[in-house]
């Protein structure tokens, strides 16, 4: 293998799930170099962490050709470790023994794995919780186990699928600082720890426009279902990287740009009430922060920036993203360029009182594909209800599994606000709710 050969390469690669398929991916070229951080940017439900799959060999794509170190890819890369949203802990082991997960099956010495098992955990700030198990950690140092777990097999390539999503603000800012600290080390601006002396290269996937600023060497820009590369682009912020250092904005302000454009692009094919009968990918966020936006800008005569926006609602710039494409989907906002507008609609929404609200939104979300889908299975199940998983195992037929898991929330969130279902946390049932029953 030479210096250029990408470590993962996808030619051509297409993914569909489901009966009817739903195509996910479409027509992806894409190579990760060694001595790089790549990012794939993208809005939920564009098919980021099933690409990451893909070139780990997780998934096999529908069609297309994945190449791992020049060579056609079989089975699972060997070469790259992951570190995973949701921690994936075993729950039984203590912090050394999930470590020392990551060396089984390298066939090294006795010594010398529980040597590195002990770096890595020294490495992301653990040592002395090494006998802890699990449940006494928090979010943030499950997430350090994670990483030296991975970090212990000296990986050619460092995966990282949204490894900051399930953590608080503080504790995810944290640990991105903690990541770019090692990948800086790795690239020589520090003495590299043994530990890290093989980490030059990591893929990760965000939905956190400055996330991908403040980490990658290139960012590559996906547009919305089916997923597509947009554009990659190269990150020329200079080190050390600063959030408000105005290169570090400029650039932030670039990707924002390149995200609306694709979507500006694919607004026929993504409209409400989609005449081909897909369901919907919704952003995961709540009705009441959808609500919220739409009054932020509607006391701003109804148009605002979006990076004021930003700035007013202290969001971050991704979630920020979500909430306005959510307000899209049931026609209470519309975006030009960077501008965000309150419709008519958005401004009759905000006039009336919590009952008229109630039912106005519930009209919106009747003409998303997916309601409809919902409200005829939960219907369709009868007066003892729907089981809450039955109803995601269906889904998730028609959708990624991940993205159908996102959308369920968000679509269970937004029909409880609006009165269209009814949710029993203790049975995990779902039933029509009022507005629905009136609807009938």
């Amino acid at each position: 293998m030479t210096l250029t050969t990408p470590i993962c390469e996808a030619r051509g690669v297409h993914m569909s799930f489901g009966d009817p398929p739903m195509e996910v991916l479409s027509g992806i070229d894409l190579e990760v170099m060694p001595g790089e951080t790549l990012a794939i940017l993208g809005p939920s439900g564009c098919g980021k962490s099933t690409l990451l799959r893909i070139l780990c060999g997780l998934i096999v794509p529908t069609t297309g050709e994945v190449r791992a170190n020049g060579e056609p890819l079989e089975g699972v890369h060997d070469g790259v470790s992951i570190v995973f949203q949701n921690f994936a802990l075993l729950p039984w082991m203590t912090v050394r023994d999930n470590v020392d997960v990551g060396v089984n099956g390298l066939d090294l010495p006795d010594d010398q794995a529980s040597r590195r098992v002990d770096e890595c955990i020294e490495l992301v700030g653990l040592d002395g919780f090494e006998r802890a198990f699990p449940k006494e950690l928090s979010g943030g140092m499950k997430q350090r186990v994670g990483i030296a777990r991975a970090l212990a097999r000296q990986p050619q390539l460092l995966c990282m699928d949204e490894p900051f999503s399930a953590l608080d603000v503080f504790t995810a800012e944290t640990l991105r600082s903690e990541v770019y600290r090692l990948c800086r080390e790795a690239d020589g601006d520090a003495a590299a720890p043994r530990a890290v002396a093989g980490l030059h290269s990591v893929l990760m996937i965000t939905h956190i426009i400055e996330e991908a600023v403040f980490l990658a060497d290139r960012i590559v820009v996906m547009s919305a279902r089916p997923g597509e590369i947009e554009c990659v682009i190269d990150n020329t912020v200079p080190h050390p990287r600063e959030y408000h250092d105005p290169a570090f904005e400029a650039m932030v302000r670039r990707l924002h740009s390149a995200i609306v454009a694709g979507e500006e692009f694919e607004e026929a094919d993504q409209s409400v009430g989609a005449s081909d009968g897909r369901l919907e990918i919704l952003p995961d966020v709540t009705m009441a922060e959808v609500v919220g936006v739409v009054e932020v800008v509607h006391d701003h005569n109804d148009t605002m920036d979006i990076f004021d926006l930003d700035e007013e609602t202290e969001e971050e710039l991704g979630r920020l993203l979500s909430l306005v494409k959510a307000g899209e989907m049931l026609d209470l906002v519309d975006t030009r360029g960077n501008t965000v507008l309150v419709t008519t609609l958005g401004r009759a929404l905000l006039q009336r009182d919590s009952a008229a609200r109630r039912a106005l939104l519930a009209q919106q979300l009747r003409r998303l594909n997916v309601m409809q889908w919902v409200l005829e299975v939960v219907e369709q199940a009868g007066v003892d209800g729907c089981d809450r998983e039955e109803l995601e195992t269906q889904l998730a037929t028609r959708q990624p599994a991940a993205q159908a898991a996102a959308t369920l929330k968000a679509l269970l969130g937004w029909a409880r606000y609006a009165e269209l279902l009814d949710y029993s946390v203790a049975d995990d049932i779902l039933m029509l709710g009022e507005l629905a029953l009136v609807g009938q």
